[in-house]
C-alpha cells in the first residue's frame, strides 16, 4: 500500500509541476482604491488556495474547541456515574451460553 501511495504522490507532483510550468504568464489583480497586484498566475492561484484553506481552518476552530469541551464534560459525567454506581472501569462480561449437546 505504501508503494501505491508513493506512486500516486509522484504522479500528482508531476501533474502540478507541469501545471505550474504552463501557467507562468503575468496576471493583474485589481483591488479597491486603484491598488493593483501583479504576479505569475500559478503563484496567485497558490496564494488564494492557501488563504482559503487558512480561512476554513479558522472557521472550524470554535466548533472543534466546543466539541472538545463537551467531550471532556461527558467523560467527567461518565466517571462520576461509574464511581457512584461502584462499577469502576471494569469492562462488561460477555453473556454465558450453555454448550449445545
Amino acid at each position: 500500500m505504501r508503494f501505491v501511495s508513493t506512486i500516486a504522490g509522484i504522479v500528482l507532483f508531476v501533474l502540478f509541476f507541469g501545471f505550474a510550468l504552463k501557467n507562468t504568464q503575468e496576471v493583474d489583480l485589481r483591488f479597491f482604491l486603484d491598488y493593483e497586484l501583479r504576479g505569475p498566475l500559478v503563484l496567485m492561484l497558490l496564494a488564494f488556495f492557501i488563504a482559503g484553506a487558512a480561512m476554513g481552518i479558522l472557521a472550524l476552530t470554535p466548533t472543534v474547541f466546543r466539541q472538545r469541551r463537551q467531550s471532556s464534560q461527558h467523560k467527567n459525567t461518565i466517571q462520576a456515574l461509574q464511581s457512584a454506581a461502584g462499577t469502576g472501569t471494569a469492562p462488561p462480561q460477555p453473556d454465558s451460553v450453555p454448550p449445545v449437546r
